[in-house]
């Protein structure tokens, strides 16, 4: 079927059965993709046995709640990430804390503390790790008040909430600067971890020939009024999958230096028997600009 005969197909399937104006946007995307889905199965010689097999797949991967893990494994949410970064410098915003994916393992409600927290309950087994830095604008000034909501996995690559064993916001809070624009956590170092075994998104990958492991890594959202809020991630240097993300979420800029600490008064104070590890990262926020996109927008998220 050529395309003269496609767009015809179309013309007809947007001429019928029409009862109102409908939404004009919603039209223009729906009848694009359904277009450029005929055209790739045309084009590709994709059979009715493919093509309802992969509607099954992805059906299946819905019910599991796994399609917030397959936009990042096949690059969509990176994608994303490089689109805004576009939109932004044409708005004229420049520098910045690098963005990069969010991933679907956010949940809402974490408790709030004001400068420094302890993100660990003090059950989880791992190494201690402190980190601290200062939320600043593109100006150089700090930003008392910003919230740094920070989350990240256990030392299985676990994350409380979808992990029962854990207890309740387990490695996740929100910190709010104090008057310096500082905050400080201490927590257990995260470790990488892999895409769930057997799930939908292994399956997709294992036929793309490719790994679902994720390198070692600190998820943040950080905010403040007047500011764009910023998606992003540290990355733990030395991880094997460092620059081999599946979720392609390392980028330049958030790969911090981990420092040991093993001076004794610093683990007395701290109230551990062993060297722990210290991460310095600063934040840098756009404020609000007048015709770039938003960054703040709904999204399928959890909330305890």
């Amino acid at each position: 079927m050529d395309k003269k005969t496609i767009d015809a197909l179309m013309t007809r399937f947007e001429t019928t059965g029409v009862v109102g104006e409908g939404n004009p946007r919603t039209k223009a995307i729906v009848g694009r993709l359904v277009r450029d889905l005929m055209l790739a199965i045309e084009e590709l010689d994709i059979s009715a046995a493919e093509f309802w097999a992969g509607l099954n797949f992805l059906s299946e991967a819905g019910r599991n709640n796994e399609m917030g893990l397959i936009a990042p494994g096949i690059g969509i949410e990176h994608f994303l990430d490089l689109r805004m970064d576009e939109a932004e410098a044409r708005a004229g915003l420049k520098g910045g804390t690098p963005r990069t994916i969010e991933g679907p393992l956010y949940v809402a409600g974490a408790p709030v503390v004001q400068g420094e927290a302890r993100m660990d309950d003090g059950q989880s087994p791992g190494e201690v790790v402190v980190m601290e830095g200062t939320v600043r604008g593109t100006d150089g000034q700090p930003i008392a008040g910003a919230k740094v909501e920070a989350w990240h996995a256990n030392h299985l690559g676990n994350y409380s909430f979808f992990d029962k064993t854990q207890s309740a916001f387990n490695l996740r809070r929100t910190i709010v600067t104090d008057a310096q624009g500082r905050y400080k956590f201490r927590s257990i170092m995260p470790v990488g971890y892999s895409c769930p075994p057997g799930g939908s998104t292994e399956r997709l990958l294992t036929q793309l020939g490719r790994h679902g492991h994720r390198p070692a890594h600190i998820h943040f959202f950080v905010s403040a009024p007047g500011h764009r809020k910023l998606t992003t991630q540290i990355n733990i240097e030395n991880d094997p999958h460092l620059w081999d993300d599946f979720a392609f979420g390392t980028r330049q800029g958030l790969v911090p230096p981990v420092h040991t600490n093993n001076d004794a008064a610093a683990m007395q104070a701290l109230g551990v028997d062993k060297p722990f590890y210290e991460i310095k990262f600063d934040f840098t926020l756009h404020a609000e600009q007048a015709g770039a996109p938003a960054t703040d927008f709904a999204r399928p998220r959890a909330a305890a």
